[in-house]
């Protein structure tokens, strides 16, 4: 934890409740087409036991020429794989609207659609939509690491407030593949204290309903003045200890205050399919849920108004780091072990 003196940015950078959330996602029409050609084989590959995102990426693969492979594809173990940022392309002079066809372009939606619930897909990709700016999804930047069907495999596809990874279990042991940032600058750069029109609010207005629920003894182990600085990897760089986390840890909480901070992963989890949300939760209990350590910034409060905008949770092997001063940028990573 550092003490944070100079001002957030996203670099380049230019709340609804769960409730508003859903519905506002069941009211955006589902606008995204399938190729034309290159997925007639989805149908009874659908069936299989292969994740449906990961079914994608192998047709994307295959639809690739010569030239698109030479700049997007990469070794599994290639160091850009491991890397992470709050807003960057990682293959920087590659876009999705200019560098795929029409038909590529709309399989790296649905893969991208795919990585996410039916619940909250489509309003994730309204984020990512708002994000980019005038390019929409389509100034996203992907990259694949080793090849589907023939051994481990990585496709990552990251743009301004986005990272996500689809990866059929090639990277063993991991949540979601790797680390994945989420964020959303709703209405401006400097959101009000309500975070109006947030996708992502929701979850701290979940997590301040834990700090509701404390007593002045644990609220003072859970509130803490200022949260980690964003540093690219290092933001989620894990430590494997099991005590001397920043803020309260789960021994100190009461079965119903544990309960609700179960309901609050949840939360954090439901924007993502169900194959990445059962892992994650896996991986958290492996090692050790009371290991978990739950805080709150009171000098990142946005408005003065005594809702923690940033909370953080952070166990031996897992970080979720939620800020939203002064909007949300969130950082996740997760796995068995360090």
């Amino acid at each position: 934890m550092t003490n944070r003196s100079t001002p957030i940015s996203c670099a380049d950078c230019g709340p609804v409740s769960r409730r508003d959330f859903i519905r506002t996602s069941s009211a955006i029409a589902a606008t995204t087409v399938l190729p034309l050609g290159g997925l007639a084989e989805l149908s009874a590959a659908a069936k299989s036991k292969t994740p449906e995102a990961e079914t994608l990426v192998k047709t994307f693969y295959d639809s690739l020429n010569e030239n698109q492979r030479s700049k997007m594809c990469f070794d599994f173990d290639h160091k850009l794989r491991f890397e992470i940022e709050n807003n960057w392309f990682i293959v920087k002079d590659q876009r999705v609207s200019k560098s795929y066809t029409k038909d590529q372009q709309a399989m790296i939606r649905e893969i991208f659609m795919k990585m996410h619930s039916e619940e909250y897909a489509d309003n994730v990709m309204k984020q990512v939509e708002s994000d980019s700016g005038r390019g929409g999804f389509g100034d996203c930047s992907v990259a694949l690491f080793g090849e589907p069907n023939t051994g481990k495999f990585e496709f990552v596809l990251t743009g301004r407030h986005t990272t996500r990874r689809c990866d059929g279990d090639s990277v063993k042991g991991t949540a979601f593949g790797g680390p994945i940032f989420y964020g959303h600058a709703a209405q401006s750069f400097d959101e009000k204290p309500h975070h109006p029109g947030n996708v992502y609010w929701f979850q701290a207005k979940r997590a301040n309903e834990v700090y509701q629920m404390m007593d002045g003894k644990q609220r003072k182990l859970a509130l803490l003045d200022w949260s980690r600085d964003e540093d690219g990897k290092n933001t989620v760089k894990l430590t494997g200890k099991t005590s001397g986390l920043p803020g309260i840890p789960m021994t100190e909480l009461t079965s119903d205050q544990k309960g609700e901070v179960r309901h609050v992963l949840d939360d954090l989890l439901l924007p993502f399919r169900k194959e990445d949300r059962d892992e994650s939760l896996k991986l958290i209990d492996k090692s050790g849920f009371d290991n978990l350590h739950l805080s709150f910034y009171k000098s990142e409060d946005v408005g003065n108004d005594g809702v923690w905008d940033v909370f953080q949770i952070e166990g031996p092997n897992m970080l979720w780091y939620f800020r939203g001063d002064p909007h949300v940028h969130t950082w996740v990573h997760i796995k068995d072990h360090v």
